[in-house]
C-alpha cells in the first residue's frame, strides 16, 4: 500500500534580509491562497526573523491601514477586518491582530482589497468584473465597472484583479483582457492585459501579459506584468510599461518600504491559465526555474537586495503588505480557543 508523502514547509532567507527588515522599522505579511495561510514575518528581540501563520480558507487580498492598526483580508466567501491590540504577556510579539468584523460576501473571487477614507472595505469583485464595497445587507455594493463590460454577471469576463489606491479612492485597475464574454480573458493572456483609469474608464496602457497588483508609490504607478515576469512602472508620457527587474516566478503581490519593492512570487500552476506565457521562455533564457517566495528590489538600481524563499506545501502567493512600525506581529484565528481570551475595551 502506498502512502502520500506530506510536503513539509520550509522558509529560508538571504543573509541580508533581517538587516533590511530592521532598517524598515516594520514587518511583512503575505497570503497564500492555495494553502490558505496568512503569514507574518518580523524580527525577534535578538534580531532573528520570526514567522507566524494563521489559517483562512483561500485567503487572497490583504489591505493595511496607513497606521497598520487595521488589516483587511479576503477569504473564500468572507471579508475579515482585524484590529491591532498590544499584548501584555507576549515578550516576542509587539502587536496581535484580532478578527473583529466579518462580511459574508459569498464566493466572489475577491482579489485586491483596501480601505477607503471612511474605513469602508473596497474590493475587486473579479467574478462580477467590477469594483465593489462591503454591504450591510447584501453580498456587495457595485461601485464601478469597465466601460466594455455590458452587464454585471457572475462570469469573470475580463479577470479584473488589481486596484491602485490614492487618497482613499481607487484610481487605476488592471485586467487580463477587455473581454465581455464569460471567461473570455483566457484567450488573451499573452498580450491582452490593460491598465484602466477609473475616472473615465480609459485604457491608459495595453499589450500587457496578465498584469497584477497596481500600486501608486513615490509619484509613479507600479505594477507586475506577471505573464512576462517583470516589475515596472507606467511611463504615461511614452505610453509604455517600463520594466526595472525580472521576477523569477509568477509575480503577484506588491508593497513598498525603504525605497524597495516587495514582490510576491509563485510557482506556475499546471493548467491552461499559466501555460504558454512569455515567462516560460524568460526563465529558460536565464537558465533558471520559477520559485515561490518574496524578492526585495531596489527601485533605483533594479537589483534584488534580499529575498525569502518558500518550499513545500506553499506554492502560490497572492498578496504582500508592509506593516510600518510593527516589529513582530501575530494574529488570532479560529482553529484554537485563543480568541475567547482576547478581550479589549472601547473606553
Amino acid at each position: 500500500m502506498s502512502h502520500a508523502v506530506e510536503e513539509k514547509f520550509a522558509l529560508t532567507t538571504s543573509r541580508g534580509f533581517t538587516s533590511w527588515l530592521a532598517r524598515t522599522g516594520g514587518s511583512l505579511a503575505f497570503t497564500t491562497y492555495q494553502a490558505g495561510k496568512l503569514f507574518f514575518i518580523g524580527l525577534k528581540p535578538g534580531g532573528m526573523h520570526s514567522v507566524h501563520e494563521r489559517t483562512f480558507a483561500r485567503c487572497m487580498g490583504l489591505g493595511v491601514s496607513a497606521d497598520a492598526r487595521t488589516l483587511l483580508l479576503s477569504s473564500h466567501y468572507q471579508l475579515y477586518r482585524f484590529d491591532k491590540v498590544i499584548p501584555g504577556d507576549r515578550v516576542a510579539t509587539d502587536a496581535v491582530y484580532v478578527p473583529r468584523l466579518s462580511w459574508i460576501t459569498g464566493d466572489l473571487d475577491i482579489h485586491d482589497v483596501a480601505f477607503d477614507n471612511n474605513g469602508r472595505p473596497l474590493f475587486v469583485n473579479t467574478l462580477f468584473s467590477c469594483l465593489a464595497a462591503a454591504s450591510e445587507g447584501a453580498s456587495f455594493k457595485p461601485l464601478w465597472h469597465p466601460s466594455f463590460i455590458s452587464k454585471l454577471a457572475p462570469e469573470d469576463r475580463c479577470h479584473l484583479n488589481g486596484m491602485a489606491m490614492w487618497d482613499g479612492s481607487p484610481i487605476y485597475v488592471t485586467a487580463v483582457s477587455c473581454s465581455d464574454v464569460a471567461d473570455g480573458w483566457r484567450d488573451k493572456r499573452v498580450d491582452g492585459g490593460v491598465v484602466i483609469d477609473t475616472s473615465d474608464s480609459r485604457c491608459v496602457l495595453e499589450g500587457l501579459s496578465m498584469p497584477h497588483s497596481p500600486r501608486a508609490y513615490d509619484g509613479k504607478l507600479w505594477l507586475l506584468n506577471s505573464g512576462t515576469g517583470e516589475l515596472g512602472f507606467v511611463d504615461f508620457d511614452a505610453n509604455r510599461f517600463e520594466a526595472i527587474a525580472f521576477c523569477p516566478g509568477y509575480a503577484r503581490g506588491l508593497a513598498f518600504a525603504d525605497g524597495c519593492a516587495i514582490v510576491g512570487l509563485s510557482l506556475p500552476r499546471d493548467n491552461r491559465a499559466f501555460q504558454g506565457l512569455p515567462l516560460d521562455a524568460a526563465l529558460k533564457a536565464r537558465n533558471t526555474e520559477a520559485r515561490c517566495g518574496l524578492m526585495i528590489v531596489d527601485l533605483k538600481s533594479g537589483d534584488t537586495v534580499a529575498w525569502v524563499r518558500l518550499k513545500g506545501v506553499v506554492r502560490e502567493l497572492y498578496d504582500v503588505a508592509f506593516l510600518p512600525g510593527v516589529r513582530s506581529p501575530a494574529a488570532i484565528g479560529f482553529k484554537t480557543d485563543e480568541i475567547q481570551r482576547i478581550i479589549s475595551i472601547d473606553w
